[in-house]
């Protein structure tokens, strides 16, 4: 028997033969307090000047205005050209310029593309449109629209060929004027016109 030495307070409890078993202590994650706030947490400061940068990205300069037809390039999807077009005229509809764009291939851009259209109108617009002023937005896809903007530029070179061949031809049976004097000068730049002051 194992003879024990008292020592002041409780009294152990001898046991004999006793074999000390290996004790397993897991380990625990005391959490450390934080020592600086959040990187997370954004200041109103902060959120302000990122606002302020969102809204000069869709203004542009404040000093030049704002263009409430502006539209970003990454709303227009690939392939497809977006115009404003008149719905409105003195405040009435006007159905026969509604079927004509219709058969030009001029569709409605839908609100519920994305988000990006969604917030071109107020949240409870009841229509699946975009519109401004008396204006719709519309799509059409650009192979037609280029197509439609070449004849449109051969068309207005005719007419400008024509008048001309106008100015420059003579009735039948009269002299030519082909002689520097009489020759018409035709001036094709763009000059400004003067704009009388009203009193």
């Amino acid at each position: 028997m194992v003879n024990a030495v008292k020592r002041p307070g409780r009294p152990r409890k001898i046991i004999e033969n006793a074999v000390e078993a290996p004790v397993e202590v897991a380990e625990i994650a005391v959490p450390r307090a934080e020592m600086r706030p959040s990187m997370r947490e954004e200041s109103s400061q902060d959120r302000a000047k990122r606002r302020a940068a969102e809204i000069r990205g869709h203004i542009g300069d404040l000093d030049e205005g704002t263009d409430e037809f502006f539209i970003e390039k990454s709303m227009i999807p690939e392939g497809w050209t977006y115009e404003w077009k008149r719905k409105m005229l003195l405040g009435q509809e006007d159905p026969t310029y509604t079927v004509h764009l219709a058969r030009m291939g001029w569709e409605t851009v839908p609100l519920n593309r994305d988000h990006k259209h969604k917030a071109m109108m107020p949240t409870n617009w009841p229509h699946n449109t975009i519109e401004r002023k008396g204006l719709i937005l519309m799509e059409r896809p650009s192979e037609v629209v280029n197509e439609a903007r070449r004849i449109e530029q051969k068309r207005a070179r005719d007419q400008v060929r024509a008048k001309e061949a106008q100015l420059a031809g003579t009735p039948h049976g009269t002299m030519t004027r082909d002689h520097a004097q009489v020759r018409p000068k035709i001036n094709k730049a763009w000059e400004s016109v003067p704009i009388p002051d009203s009193e």
